[in-house]
């Protein structure tokens, strides 16, 4: 059996090295359809692999309270309209919902932050301790605050990397230093690694986290929050964890039935997902067009090879004529398929990734390449010599010797 084989493809081999011209330019088609296959689904993976990573950067299955939206006087009071939500809400929400992990009281504003002679404008947060996980936000350098911190209202604070590079110069260590937060001296304790741009295009290290107490006793003096952090056990249960939220809120803040609420609750996962979920339908669409130029090239061996039989007819006669059978003739031609799509795919995944490298680096577009997408298209080459090739090996099985023999 193998020597059978050996010698159907070294035959096959020696009859596409006679056409070198047409056998070249059938397998750059192939090629060509496969290169534009693997750098369209580079594309899209990256774009997908991107919001993957803005989802995880959102949050630990994140459910997001906000003030406001309630009306006063015939007034809609929108967003953070409202002084209702208070850190015992908060408390509340961890203690009598058992969906919630972790529950982060959050208030915030926009500050001047200085450094020596340098300032810098940014916004601040006050949290809880569980903030991190909460937000899934690590540490670059030192540590984030205690819980003995936060009771104490201790002036100490955490920078996003866009606050201390605009702060700090010649790589300085923040750590350990004290910063001005309007009239209030801070000592920093720790740096957060940096997430970039969000998918709104907000910058998200633009930012310092100081204890919630502090904020509210030492820079503000408010009792209320602007938000509500928590995060849900699971992915599955945050549907029925939020609605047990808007009940237990709606109890503490004493709403009657018919009066809306005066908080917002929002799951932003939710819109990234859909986001999620339109760049992969995108990449499907892409991956399909650009299969078209494989389809084209697989006609193209098609009629390459209905050519070769016109031309071979006397060949697949004499053949014929001294004992080969149908199965041999179509064996024959369809490995002829075969070899010149295999061809086709092994030079087009090196052109993909050839010019993946090429649009990463001129285009400074990003680029994802994978084991799997190059073994698929390798596999569709393959089957696509197979299926175009069918039909014209089945033709040439089945001419008729005698006929054959006379062709001129």
């Amino acid at each position: 059996m193998i020597t059978y084989l050996r010698t159907i493809f070294g035959e096959s081999f020696r009859e596409l090295a006679r056409n070198k011209v047409r056998s070249a330019l059938t397998i750059l088609g192939i090629a060509v359809g496969i290169a534009a296959f693997i750098c369209v689904v580079a594309i899209g993976n990256a774009g997908s692999a991107k919001i993957e990573q803005q989802l995880h950067d959102l949050g630990d299955n994140m459910i997001w309270i906000e003030a406001g939206s309630r009306s006063a006087s015939g007034v809609r009071l929108g967003s953070r309209g409202s002084r209702t939500l208070v850190v015992e809400d908060a408390l509340s929400i961890q203690r009598q919902i058992p969906g919630i992990k972790y529950s982060v009281p959050n208030t915030d504003g926009h500050t001047q932050v200085v450094f020596g002679n340098l300032n810098w404008g940014t916004q601040y947060r006050g949290v809880s301790t569980e903030f991190p996980e909460v937000r899934r936000w690590d540490m670059k350098e030192g540590g984030f605050f205690t819980q003995e911190e936060v009771d104490q209202a201790a002036a100490v604070c955490v920078l996003g990397q866009t606050v201390v590079d605009g702060l700090f110069q010649n790589n300085e260590d923040p750590v350990g230093k004290t910063v001005r937060v309007k009239d209030l001296p801070c000592r920093v304790i720790g740096v957060f690694t940096p997430k970039g741009v969000s998918a709104s295009g907000q910058d998200q290290d633009d930012f310092i986290v100081i204890p919630y107490t502090t904020v509210q006793k030492r820079l503000t003096g408010t009792f209320w929050l602007d938000d509500i952090f928590c995060s849900a056990t699971s992915r599955e249960t945050m549907l029925e964890t939020t609605r047990q939220i808007v009940g237990l809120l709606r109890e503490r803040h004493h709403l009657h039935q018919g009066e809306p609420d005066d908080f917002n609750i929002r799951t932003p996962e939710e819109l990234i997902r859909a986001q999620l979920q339109a760049s992969h339908l995108l990449t499907l669409l892409l991956a399909g067009t650009a299969s078209l130029a494989l389809i084209v090239g697989g006609v193209g061996i098609m009629n390459i090879m209905l050519v070769s039989i016109t031309q071979r007819t006397r060949e697949i006669g004499i053949r014929m004529a001294i004992g080969a059978t149908e199965g041999d003739v179509q064996i024959q031609f369809l490995s002829e398929a075969v070899i010149i799509s295999l061809l086709g795919g092994i030079f087009g995944v090196a052109l993909g990734i050839l010019g993946s490298a090429v649009v990463q680096n001129t285009l400074h577009w990003q680029m994802e390449l994978s084991p799997q997408i190059m073994v698929f298209a390798s596999l569709f080459a393959a089957a696509t010599g197979i299926f175009f090739g069918y039909y014209p090996s089945k033709k040439a099985s089945q001419l008729n010797p005698i006929e054959s023999l006379r062709y001129e």
